[in-house]
């Protein structure tokens, strides 16, 4: 197995985790991005160009055992863009012969009520659901007909360390909190809300590329029991000495901040998933394969670990904890 070529497509917050956990398995690894190629390592090519481009997604895929879907185009291009760059990997891994693990989100199940999980209604609410609903549609459709063997593996919002963008603890969150500011909530700021490790979901997309049973099926993949976004930033505040206050955006201040920037207006779209308790029941993974998440006081530190470093606080934090007050 250690032979087969594994091509992951997208090098973003989750792609390139993969990546490191296949070449830690001694896979042989392609990964494909729009831009220039990164840095070289043993085990590991590149591929340069544009997805949705049927004849590069052939190129791109040709030869591959397995090929992961990790593609995330901007927030305010996703109902022009997802589409087009997940056919084109489904189009690759169709003529390649190869096996399709696909990341997903949440976003197509709508407003819940209690913890979603694959048998839940498919209802969504917003512009972005309507898009994840329709691809995941396709995605059934394709495997049904027996086009392309596809295991979805389906995730709550990413947290962890190298997590910047498209997340409410990403990068707008730590220069906030670094600059002395409150943490901005855009919902409930104590509703339980699932957060997904981006190491787990990426040790459980390889999980679903190593067992055929996975495919034709989609799966929740390992996240810890639900805290609240309070809690949670009380868990950072602690870990890096920092005592932060959490600040809820009323949902018209938000509308107004997006009419000067798309980003934020997509955000708003879905402060939906912040005002009420989002749960993730992960149950059917975890009995399938016997996996469970990292525990979440690892998580936390970790993650506050790399935030330190990368906002450049290291030193002070050094500085203030040899010297309280």
């Amino acid at each position: 197995m250690n032979d087969e070529l594994h091509v992951v497509l997208g090098s973003g917050q989750v792609g390139t985790l993969v990546v490191d956990e296949l070449l830690a398995r001694g896979r042989r690894v392609r990964l494909v991005r729009r831009g220039p190629a990164g840095v070289p390592r043993s085990g590991l090519e590149w591929a340069s160009g544009d997805l949705s481009d049927r004849a590069f997604a052939e190129e791109a895929t040709r030869g591959a055992a397995v090929v992961y879907d990790c593609t995330s185009p901007p927030y305010d291009a996703w109902t022009t863009l997802l589409l087009p760059l997940a056919r084109g990997a489904m189009h690759g891994a169709a003529k390649a012969g190869a096996r399709l693990v696909a990341l997903d989100n949440l976003y197509m199940y709508g407003k819940t009520s209690g913890p979603i999980s694959e048998r839940s209604a498919i209802a969504p609410c917003s512009r972005k659901g309507e898009v994840r609903a329709q691809l995941a549609e396709e995605r059934r459709l394709r495997h049904a007909r027996g086009d392309v063997r596809i295991a979805t593996g389906r995730a709550s919002d990413f947290f962890g360390p190298g997590v910047v963008r498209q997340t409410t603890f990403g990068d707008r969150f730590y220069r906030r909190i670094f600059a002395g500011k409150a943490a901005e909530c855009f919902g409930d700021p104590d509703a339980p809300h699932a957060l997904s490790y981006t190491p787990d979901v990426a040790h459980a997309l390889v999980t679903l590329a190593d067992h055929d049973e996975a495919f034709g099926r989609v799966w929740h993949l390992p996240t810890n029991p639900a805290e609240s976004m309070r809690r949670v930033t009380e868990r950072l505040g602690s870990a890096l000495g920092l005592s932060i206050g959490v600040a809820r955006v009323p949902r018209f201040v938000l509308r107004a901040m997006g009419l000067f920037a798309p980003v934020v207006r997509e955000v708003a779209e879905m402060a939906y998933q912040w005002e009420a308790p989002y749960l993730l029941d992960d149950s059917r993974f975890r009995a399938a394969f016997g996996e469970t998440p990292t525990p979440f006081d690892s998580v936390v530190a970790a993650t506050a670990a790399w935030a330190a470093v990368t906002y450049g606080v290291a030193p002070a934090l050094t500085a203030q904890r040899a010297h309280p007050g």
